[in-house]
């Protein structure tokens, strides 16, 4: 599936609840499914900054694709994370760069988090690009 695909996919399932609190109950099952990361790279070199939960992410290339792993202390964040890697696990690096992360916003994500929980959204957003940044300069 294509990250347009995964992120229509996620709209309409969110759309199927009628109220925020059936949506975090969602989300905090989403989280149960996150591929988790594996201990050794539970480091300081893997938390996302700018999270006020600890948020562990890892990236590796498996042939021209980014897999991504990630953990959090906390299960709101755990869930968010795993809506995140779901869309872009498994895609290829120009693609995670060039994805449009407006599904966030359709599905009221951001309006219904805290100011700093919205922030930590926008850091892990930011730091899964990255990644993909980095393995795309490799390739070229």
């Amino acid at each position: 599936m294509t990250i347009q695909e995964i992120q229509e996919e996620i709209v309409d399932e969110f759309s199927m609840f009628d109220d925020w609190m059936q949506r975090y109950e969602y989300m905090i099952e989403l989280g149960k499914s996150l591929p988790l990361i594996l201990e050794k790279y539970k480091t300081d070199d893997n938390i996302i900054k700018g999270c006020q939960s600890k948020v562990w992410v890892h990236a590796e290339m498996k042939e021209d694709k980014i897999d991504f792993t990630a953990d959090s202390d906390a299960i709101i964040t755990k869930g968010i994370i795993a809506i995140l890697i779901r869309t872009f696990s498994g895609q290829h690096p120009k693609d995670i760069i060039d994805a449009d992360t407006g599904f966030i916003d359709e599905i009221g994500l951001k309006e219904h988090l805290s100011p700093t929980r919205a922030n930590g959204l926008v850091s892990m957003i930011k730091q899964l690009k990255m990644y993909a940044i980095a393995y795309q300069t490799q390739l070229n």
